[in-house]
């Protein structure tokens, strides 16, 4: 059984999922780029870790410039975990598989024919048949390492680029944030209580929660497109993140958990942690820097426990914020 699409939506969608892959399908491959004036609020609010955007214009720039250097691009949607927000409108946590050849020249230099594969994971607050309010990670560590960069290398070009310290674009970080139309904090439903819980005891330092509830044939999936099997890798990652940073405050700012859909139970969480580069681990020698790393995981649920991971960050967002705040430019 399916939920139909909302009051104030096309009639054409037959429901939430159909909706949020349908729009990505027509703006990113059949090119009808102007749709996204009609699919994209016009004060849309655009967070990722790299920047916050207001205003659908530039989106449509930055659409055009893509499309332009990876002109086969494929967005094939995995997932699209959701809840209901009221009674018309939505908030959806979709997962992409990416594919792309570099074919045009752009912010990655001359064309180089490289193929590339990375996921998105993005949460969207959606009425009147408009996305009003984003939050969206893009794997760009898998992409900027694809393309054969390295990730710091590559991060202290970009900002040269775009003028330096003074003039590049700032990263995202909570005083940067803008306050959208969307507010509230997904559902209560027990799988996504269940989810936010293990992550949350990861983060506190009971690393043994993964022993306790994940398969131990779980299916990993983390940044510079990172596929694993089994508990270790998925200790490895989280381990590596918080020791960078073993002082920070971790926080879940929304949850959902939904079943059916001829899907496993599963779950959407967007988190964030906060606080000082004061350890090593993921992000190298400890600087002592505040930063801000955003986050989106899936999770899917088996009768052995967590069976699948999916978990997006930006490393080198991250890294922008060390460069620019170490002076290491």
């Amino acid at each position: 059984m399916t939920n139909p699409i909302k009051p104030g939506f096309d009639p054409k969608w037959t429901d939430v999922p159909d909706y949020i892959l349908g729009i990505t399908e027509e703006i990113w491959e059949r090119r009808e780029i102007g749709t996204l004036n009609r699919y994209y609020a016009p004060d849309l609010i655009v967070r990722s870790p790299a920047s916050v955007v207001v205003g659908n214009q530039g989106i449509i720039a930055a659409t055009m410039a893509t499309l332009a250097e990876f002109p086969d691009r494929e967005l094939p949607g995995e997932d699209v975990i959701w809840c209901d927000t009221g009674p018309d409108s939505f908030l959806s946590s979709h997962r992409l598989l990416c594919t792309a050849t570099h074919l045009g020249p752009g912010a990655y230099g001359a064309p180089t024919g490289r193929r590339l594969a990375y996921r998105i994971l993005a949460d969207c607050w959606c009425k009147a048949n408009a996305v009003h309010d984003e939050w969206l990670v893009r794997d760009q560590a898998a992409i900027v390492q694809q393309m054969g960069f390295d990730q710091v290398d590559w991060v202290r070009a970009q900002i040269d680029r775009e003028g330096g310290p003074e003039h590049c674009v700032q990263p995202f970080t909570p005083s940067r944030d803008v306050v959208g139309p969307y507010t509230g904090r997904g559902n209560d439903h027990p799988l996504g209580q269940d989810a936010a819980g293990v992550l949350t005891q990861m983060m506190t330092g009971d690393l043994n929660v993964v022993q306790r509830h994940y398969d131990r044939a779980v299916q990993s999936h983390y940044p510079c497109h990172t596929e694993a099997f089994g508990r270790s890798p998925v200790d490895r990652f989280w381990l590596g993140l918080r020791s960078a940073m073993p002082s920070a405050r971790f926080s879940v700012h929304h949850q959902i958990g939904q079943q059916g859909g001829l899907m496993p139970d599963r779950a959407a969480l967007r988190w964030s942690l906060h606080g000082n580069h004061d350890g090593w681990g993921r992000f190298g020698r400890p600087t002592g820097v505040p930063l801000h790393v955003m986050g989106i995981t899936h999770l899917e649920f088996g009768p052995r426990g967590i069976c699948r991971e999916w978990t997006l960050i930006d490393d080198t967002a991250v890294w922008r914020q060390i460069l620019l705040q170490t002076g290491d430019v």
